[in-house]
């Protein structure tokens, strides 16, 4: 069995209903992928690293990560601190923002639980996956131990898969920002970033010039979103380029990304060749933005995985 780690954050979900009434979920980047994951690939092993408090939400958080049946080993209880909480507005054209409380998250302490009997049992997985999110995350103080982790796990034959999934207000600056991005791509076996991301924080708006920025590193897979411009692929000394068909009844953009990561890597860890994977990616992606929220209804999202025949294609 495959045993995949997802590092981040899962935070409480407020998304309004109606004038008066709002919708409580949980969701986050990182824990959404996980979800997306292990949904489509259930007999693979998916582990979430991150902290929770012990406080009524945290305790549903709990009972929603096993009712999705990820894994809670690496999920840590802190004594004095509670889950994030974000508040969601979308738009008519699904595109959303968002209104964050999350000074006093849990998962900002996630480092001070992982020491080096945490960090032996993490090298042991095939895979450790990780956000720009998750690095904005953590406190500061802490990404030194980070580091530190990621340099043993990848000695360890681990492979490193990064996201960079950028948001300007998480960090004090954008060099700030970028320092930790590089880090990152040094060490990244696979990356998967959004034309958008580079867009805001380097300036590079094409899938071209996001290609050339990250040629320099020596990762095995490079994937760039890029909407519907379609995706661009770089593995094996050869580049592709995978249209899109856009989808027209988008609801809500919010996880699109995310259902796109869980999918891409689970196909690519179940033996599914580039193009079967990206093909399967990029179908669920279409899926989840035209419901509303990140996690899209369990049943709904099982009718959707049936109908892809999947068993035919896995080959891990």
């Amino acid at each position: 069995m495959r045993n995949i780690f997802l590092f981040g954050e899962c935070m409480i979900e407020l998304m309004k209903s109606s004038s008066n009434t709002m919708i409580q979920s949980f969701a986050g980047d990182v824990f959404n992928t996980a979800v997306y994951l292990k949904r489509t690939f259930p007999d693979m092993k998916v582990q979430l690293v991150t902290a929770v408090g012990k406080d009524q939400f945290s305790l549903d958080m709990m009972q929603y990560f096993q009712k999705e049946n990820i894994g809670t080993d690496f999920v840590f209880e802190s004594d004095t601190k509670i889950p994030g909480l974000y508040s969601i507005q979308v738009d008519g054209q699904g595109e959303r923002s968002f209104t964050y409380w999350r000074e006093n998250s849990a998962a900002r302490q996630v480092m001070q639980f992982i020491d080096n009997a945490v960090v032996n049992q993490l090298a042991k997985g095939d895979v450790f996956f990780f956000s720009g999110i998750s690095l904005a995350v953590i406190d500061p103080d802490a990404r030194t131990d980070f580091w530190a982790m990621i340099e043993k796990l990848k000695a360890a034959g681990v492979s490193i898969v990064f996201d960079p999934n950028y948001r300007a207000r998480m960090w004090d600056s954008q060099s700030q920002a970028k320092a930790q991005f590089e880090q990152a791509f040094s060490y990244a076996d696979i990356l998967l970033p959004g034309v958008d991301d580079f867009e805001q924080l380097y300036g590079l708006s094409s899938s071209e010039a996001v290609y050339n920025f990250c040629k320099p590193y020596q990762f095995k897979e490079l994937v760039i979103k890029n909407g519907e411009a379609g995706i661009f692929c770089y593995a094996d000394e050869l580049a592709y380029h995978f249209p899109i068909t856009p989808i027209k009844n988008v609801i809500d953009t919010t996880s699109a990304g995310d259902s796109f990561n869980g999918v891409y890597l689970g196909a690519r860890t179940t033996g599914f060749t580039l193009s079967e994977a990206i093909e399967l990616a990029a179908k669920a992606a279409g899926f989840v933005i035209q419901h509303r929220g990140a996690i899209v209804e369990q049943q709904a999202y099982q009718d959707f995985i049936d109908k892809q025949n999947l068993n035919t294609l896995i080959k891990g």
